[in-house]
């Protein structure tokens, strides 16, 4: 009762970090899935490329997202540029990956058959290969999605947006009446953020893929 009284009274505060929480998210998944996805294009048919890349981007998800955040306070200062600097770097290596995948999946009669109708290659990719592979595709943003979404609340040591500032707070008031409702609350938001966008792109995928290929 007393944790439904909180969200009462912090109900305008919670919108307004649930906004920028998804906002900043929402900002580096697209740029992390327009950089993973044309760097998939690129790599995806040669195998040292494809290597390298995928070696590069899985070497982001090692480093440890707090210590990120601190190394990036002095070329990016406070605020959100470390933060989504940081995100778009953590959220490339599952949509790069899946881009690969689902473009190496494809049928090589597909591609074969596309190929002797007169299509070039860049007509293949963007007509056959592209739409095949886009269930895989999408599959690795909405993993991103998921991922970007709990890494963006430790943004909040550096100042960043989103539900991190309540839990953050919460967490430096411990041993207070009000420190567990806190941190409790920023963390249902970060669930319910979740939840939400996870829905947004089962959704999109379910109208962007044809019934043929779901």
């Amino acid at each position: 009762m007393e944790f439904l009284e909180f969200l009462g009274n912090r109900a305008d505060d919670l919108l307004e970090m649930g906004l920028a929480h998804a906002a900043i998210v929402g900002a580096a998944v697209l740029i992390a899935t327009v950089i993973g996805v044309a760097l998939g294009i690129a790599t995806y048919r040669t195998e040292r490329p494809r290597e390298f890349v995928l070696a590069i981007t899985g070497t982001f998800l090692t480093i440890p997202s707090f210590a990120l955040f601190i190394l990036l306070l002095g070329p990016l200062g406070l605020g959100w540029p470390p933060v989504l600097f940081a995100l778009v770097m953590y959220g490339l290596l599952p949509v790069v990956r899946n881009t690969i995948t689902g473009l190496r999946e494809v049928d090589p009669a597909v591609i074969e058959s596309a190929q002797g109708m007169g299509l070039n290659r860049r007509q293949r990719l963007l007509r056959i290969e592209l739409p095949l592979a886009w269930p895989v595709v999408i599959t690795g943003v909405r993993v991103t999605t998921l991922v970007l979404l709990g890494i963006a609340a430790i943004g909040a040591v550096v100042n960043g947006p989103g539900y991190g500032e309540m839990i953050f707070t919460g967490l430096a008031r411990v041993g207070t009446p009000v420190a567990v409702n806190m941190v409790l609350a920023g963390t249902l938001g970060v669930i319910v953020l979740a939840v939400l966008f996870d829905l947004i792109f089962y959704t999109v995928q379910r109208l962007t893929t044809s019934r043929g290929i779901r």
